[in-house]
């Protein structure tokens, strides 16, 4: 039984390890000669696997330059799930993105100015993220809906998650602008951490008590 753990754990990593590979070599054609110009076949080139490897890892094309979609779609839920008793979803998320600032997170924006440009260019990738983006609003909408025992569809909750969703896509954008203009991240972070605070302001009286259920 120790034996078939073992190996299990050892193929394990070595699966993992072919998917960073190829993950990597990815990242660097796409961004190296464009994400619509490099082809599957070039990737598996680079990481010396069959083009089938490539597919069996990564389902789509796009999936091999946004690595960390489960992450960003989950994050605003994640923060909302796991906030303190007592305390506010705004106050959750906004503790959670000072975090996200304070230790520079690509999954807020922090991707550097060769990755942020190979989005920029794509209209793939640009699609791609937009979709990304209201994939975490509509779970950042469910969470706040299981958190206070409202509908799904309650205009509240859905209210509350639109609100709270843009404020991080426009952060997030403010971020892929400011790298694009060739600032460092420890001023794009001295930036954005003073633009938070604003954002978040502006909804505060708003949004200052939790999502109220109403009668159906």
């Amino acid at each position: 039984m120790t034996i078939e753990t073992t190996g299990g754990g050892l193929r394990e990593t070595k699966k993992q390890e072919t998917r960073q590979l190829i993950s990597d070599h990815a990242t660097r054609l796409f961004m190296a000669q464009g994400f619509e110009e490099t082809t599957i076949a070039e990737i598996a080139a680079a990481a010396r696997v069959a083009k089938k490897t490539v597919t069996n890892y990564f389902a789509r094309k796009e999936d091999l330059a946004l690595d960390h979609q489960e992450e960003f779609a989950a994050s605003l839920a994640h923060a909302v799930a796991t906030r303190a008793p007592g305390q506010s979803a705004l106050a959750a998320l906004r503790d959670a993105f000072a975090d996200a600032v304070a230790t520079r997170n690509p999954v807020a924006g922090f991707s550097g100015p060769d990755f942020a440009r190979m989005i920029a260019d794509s209209p793939t990738l640009t699609a791609c993220l937009r979709g990304l983006h209201d994939q975490r609003e509509h779970r950042l909408a469910q969470a706040l809906a299981e958190a206070e025992g409202a509908r799904p569809d309650d205009i509240a909750v859905e209210t509350t998650a639109g609100l709270l969703g843009a404020v991080h896509r426009v952060l997030f954008q403010r971020i892929q602008a400011l790298t694009l203009a060739g600032h460092a991240n420890d001023r794009i972070a001295a930036v954005i951490a003073a633009e938070a605070t604003r954002a978040f302001d502006l909804l505060e009286a708003g949004l200052s008590g939790d999502v109220t259920p109403q009668p159906s």
